[in-house]
């Protein structure tokens, strides 16, 4: 592999904002080393940048330290110049009813902690040393829901991504001594699979009056792992089409 050559690690690659993350790296040459709980699309396989893939489900502890373990292996003493949290949990009703304060559970409140807030601060932990190599960036992946009340996302899923934003500034400062930068990107309304027909009623309350698309998301975190943005840590960009300012 060639020294120039730069690696990102990647949750939550097999779809959505996570896909298309994937692409915009691998298309800037960038070597990729991803996870999710299911396997990439048959022709991504194809896709030489997307050399490393690990099927796990970051829910589970456990399966977090196995999946930096495996990473750490596959990477050797190569460095790190990416890590981008993105993988998320946002669970509903069989109804697809948010989940509030009143009738979420609490051990559902604690798988979404768990993956939403504790498994990034795990992986920046799991990958320090790497990240350290290379002088490298974390983005973590917020929502506009974790600065406002929203609709369709579930209390659980808010509160856990406002509290990643907190994580995202306390990373910066203590990641800063080993010549990391942490950022974050907040998506709001988004055309993924977790968008439904019922989202496009917010569209009104949306500047641009459209929902976005993942691959603007994608370039948002791209670019806050470039040189142009190496004075840039604590910082989280709305990619919201003005909905946050609302």
């Amino acid at each position: 592999m060639s020294q120039s050559r730069k690696t990102v690690v990647l949750t939550g690659a097999s779809r959505g904002i996570g896909h298309a993350t994937v692409k915009r790296f691998s298309d800037e040459g960038w070597r990729v080393l991803t996870c999710s709980r299911e396997s990439i699309p048959a022709e991504c396989k194809r896709d030489p940048n997307w050399t490393d893939h690990i099927t796990v489900d970051l829910a589970q502890p456990e399966s977090v330290a196995d999946f930096v373990a495996q990473a750490n292996d596959a990477l050797g003493e190569a460095p790190v110049h990416a890590l981008v949290n993105n993988a998320a949990l946002s669970p509903k009703t069989v109804f697809k009813e948010r989940l509030g304060c009143l009738n979420g559970d609490l051990g559902t409140w604690r798988e979404v902690f768990e993956l939403n807030l504790f498994t990034p601060l795990a992986l920046g932990r799991g990958f320090a040393a790497a990240l350290r190599r290379g002088q490298g960036c974390v983005v973590n992946i917020t929502s506009i829901a974790g600065h406002q009340a929203h609709p369709f996302a579930g209390s659980a899923y808010s509160t856990s991504k406002a509290a990643l934003s907190a994580l995202t500034r306390e990373m910066a400062v203590e990641f800063a001594e080993i010549g990391v930068r942490v950022n974050a990107v907040a998506p709001g309304e988004i055309e993924t699979e977790m968008i439904g027909e019922e989202y496009e009623a917010l569209i009104p309350r949306i500047p641009m009056h459209r929902l976005g698309k993942p691959e603007e998301v994608a370039s948002a975190v791209f670019q806050l792992c470039a040189a142009d943005f190496g004075y840039v840590t604590g910082t989280e960009i709305f990619v919201t089409g003005g909905q946050h300012l609302y």
